[in-house]
């Protein structure tokens, strides 16, 4: 299908070198820092091994037909966000349609993008403490406090985007190298601290918190939301987000089964952060379910009380800042991919412009209750809504035989369909469930 509204495409041929490369690439766009501070304490919240059970079973699926989708427009139409919405929409001959409804998507990709790097700031930040000592000369809270106020973290937060948008000057290339660097570092850092909390005392009430099946709540209707929301938004199905990297990887590449791997290692990603965070909460008698500043507060004071604390602070904070870099690299990858191929501007322009806008805003609401409202709008109801956008186009406005086509291009399975009928029927209402829902009860993921 190449008729009305089949996209600009992205000329400068970029492609990720290796399997690998973009996979773990996409791991490291979806493990960010929820998997760390919400993943864990939801296993415990909602029953254990039975939460666990049914997210890997929204895991499959939404990997299955979720993230696929994204991969394969994004190979199909050869470009990002607007270009394949207009690709798919020019099915129906509606084109300039589809190329106004992928600016919703991307709405919601940069501004995630504005208040994830102040976050990410304030743990290069933490980081910088537990590096000087300084993080446990003082109560962890007032260390917080001091980053979380009003212009309190901005050197950080401009180290953070600056760093960021350099290591994409050369697009996939330096995506695919830097993420080959930091998803191992990230594994192998965790796994260190998790071998390390195994030895505390207590420690195994955290294993029971996490694995200790309550077979009650599997009648529970909220274990299902929340295990449902969690495995959407832990994947990055934004509408945006995957369908860049869909269009650096090459033709030789079985998507649904790359797509299956991604959620395989991030999962694996979100269950060795509990068994840091976890266990080591009840070792010391700490609420597990403190949100976001359980990173910032609450384990600094249990890293405080081990021997040699200092340093496995390091690992964990080191280990926190890449899964929030690989993350932020992901969110301007996909701005600034459509801004570039429809515009036909230098990469360094679009660096320089996504810095400005950026920290433009950023700067203005990094004090912690400003920078919440930030993400609960955009978190709540713009990202799901493009999702959701996103899962209709693909699955109702693009041609299936368009869809199929791609997703069978060197897959050893043929999909036909079962896939299309799952994403119709199941995929698409769940999406609509989750929009619906996160607006509910103030959001699900």
């Amino acid at each position: 299908m190449e008729g009305e509204g089949s996209g600009v495409k992205n000329e400068n041929n970029e492609q990720f070198s290796t399997k690998i490369g973009f996979v773990l690439s996409c791991v490291g766009s979806a493990a960010g820092m929820a998997n760390i501070w919400m993943f864990p304490y939801r296993v415990g919240q909602y029953g254990g091994a039975v939460f666990l059970l049914i997210y890997l079973f929204f895991i499959i699926l939404f990997s299955y037909v979720g993230l696929s989708a994204e991969f394969a427009i994004g190979r199909r139409a050869r470009t990002g966000t607007l270009g394949s919405y207009e690709y798919a929409w020019g099915s129906k001959k509606k084109g300039k349609l589809g190329y106004a409804v992928g600016y919703i998507p991307l709405l919601g990709s940069m501004g995630i993008a504005i208040g994830y790097s102040i976050i990410v700031g304030w743990a290069l930040r933490t980081l910088g403490g537990a590096v000087t000592g300084r993080l446990f000369q003082m109560d962890s809270i007032q260390f917080f406090t001091e980053g979380a106020g009003n212009f309190g973290s901005w050197p950080w937060h401009i180290i953070v985007v600056v760093g960021t948008l350099f290591t994409l000057m050369l697009s996939a290339k330096s995506i695919e190298k830097t993420n080959k660097f930091m998803m191992p570092t990230f594994f192998i850092l965790f796994l260190v601290l998790a071998v390390r909390v195994a030895f505390l005392p207590g420690a195994v009430e955290g294993y029971k918190y996490l694995f200790f099946p309550d077979w009650a709540y599997l009648l529970n209707p909220m274990t299902w939301v929340m295990a449902m929301g969690q495995a959407f938004f832990s994947l990055s199905i934004t509408g945006s987000g995957m369908i860049v990297y869909g269009a650096y990887l090459s033709d030789e590449e079985d998507i649904v089964n790359s797509a299956l791997l991604t959620g395989i290692f991030d999962t694996a990603a979100a269950m060795i952060a509990a068994l840091v965070v976890i266990p080591a909460c009840f070792a010391f008698d700490v609420a597990p379910n403190a949100g976001p500043p359980l990173m910032f507060i609450t384990i600094p004071k249990v890293l405080a009380q081990i021997p040699f604390g200092r340093i496995f602070a390091i690992l964990f904070f080191v280990s926190v800042v890449f899964a929030g870099i690989s993350s932020l690299q992901n969110m301007f990858e996909v701005v600034g991919e459509s801004i570039q191929t429809r515009f036909q501007l230098k990469r360094k322009t679009i660096i320089i412009l996504l810095a400005i806008i950026c920290l433009g805003v950023g700067i203005f609401i990094e004090s912690e209750p400003k920078v919440g409202r930030w993400m609960d709008v955009i978190s709540i109801y713009i990202i799901p809504f493009g999702a959701l956008v996103g899962a209709i186009s693909w699955y109702y406005i693009l041609d299936k035989d368009d869809m199929l086509h791609e997703l069978n291009k060197s897959s050893n399975k043929v999909h036909g369909k079962v896939l299309i009928s799952t994403a119709r029927y199941f995929y698409v209402p769940l999406t609509i469930a989750v929009f619906i829902l996160g607006i509910i009860f103030g959001g699900i993921g």
